[in-house]
């Protein structure tokens, strides 16, 4: 099942991404007050959180230097609610896809099935110890079938996502030494990283020198032996934290989603709404079989 729960993510990542790159999202946040892409990323990935502290949100989105996250909230929630912002996300995502996937598609039966499968598949998560997940989780079930998709695949991914950092932690790994290693492994552009997740220079030069230590970068910033043996340890242990969705809902009707949601991720894919050397580190797909 290990296979499997990382087939799905990178199925349900490029669907749950709209909310940081489809332009109804950015709309949604500034028609909230939001001031700039930053207060509104962390407003809507919070807000299931409630008006938390900046500290809550670095704790758990773990790769952003503290500054960045406080420079956007609390503020944000003196422009709108955590409720207001989670009624303009859902719309919002749910434009995005009925105007990416088409009004036809939005509609169909098969789009309500892979919604409806996913969301089983999301109440399923276990979310002890998740707190993205659970925040997540525990939000109303929507009627529209874009955003009932969305919130499941939503879900699915901060699950994966706050099991991914316990992973980090118990290997030692901190925020910075993640992104390098991201890096490292060619999945996402080093400089992208620091400057976005606003660390300075110096600071990434300490986690390359600190992982030069432990024996994962060689001189030259390159991945040594141990440093892929390691990273590869971390993916798998994510991994397995992330398979009680799909053992809940079994073999058969998870592929079944995953046939449901494949031309779904591919339009996405394709659509160049994922700048390239973003921080998701998504690998390329095979071309769809003809």
């Amino acid at each position: 099942m290990d296979a499997t729960a990382r087939d799905m993510w990178e199925l349900f990542e490029p669907l749950h991404d709209l909310v940081y790159f489809a332009p109804e999202a950015r709309q949604a946040a500034d028609g909230l007050g939001m001031r700039g892409y930053w207060m509104g990323y962390f407003a809507l990935r919070a807000a299931p959180l409630g008006p938390v502290s900046p500290s809550v949100v670095t704790s758990s989105f773990y790769v952003f230097h503290p500054a960045r996250v406080a420079r956007a909230l609390p503020d944000a929630w003196s422009h709108a609610s955590p409720a207001q912002v989670l009624a303009a996300r859902a719309e919002a995502v749910d434009a995005a896809m009925t105007r990416l996937f088409g009004v036809e598609t939005a509609r169909s039966e098969r789009f309500a099935e892979a919604a409806d499968l996913a969301w089983e598949a999301a109440a399923a998560a276990d979310t002890n110890g998740r707190v993205l997940a659970a925040a997540n989780q525990a939000l109303e079930r929507p009627g529209r079938a874009a955003a009932r998709l969305w919130q499941a695949v939503t879900t699915l991914r901060e699950h994966r996502g706050d099991g991914h950092v316990a992973v980090l932690v118990s290997l030692g790994i901190g925020p910075l030494e993640a992104m390098v290693l991201k890096a490292a492994a060619g999945e996402s552009d080093g400089a992208f990283l620091r400057e976005t997740r606003k660390w300075e220079q110096e600071d990434w030069t300490a986690a390359e020198r600190a992982l030069r230590e432990r024996g994962f970068l060689d001189a030259h910033g390159a991945l040594t032996r141990a440093g892929v043996a390691g990273r590869a340890l971390v993916e798998r242990r994510t991994d397995e934290a992330a398979g009680r969705p799909w053992h809940a809902l079994g073999a058969e009707r998870t592929a079944r989603l995953a046939a449901l949601l494949d031309p779904l991720a591919r339009a996405v894919r394709e659509s160049g709404l994922l700048p390239p050397g973003n921080p998701v580190g998504l690998p390329p797909r095979e071309p769809a079989a003809r």
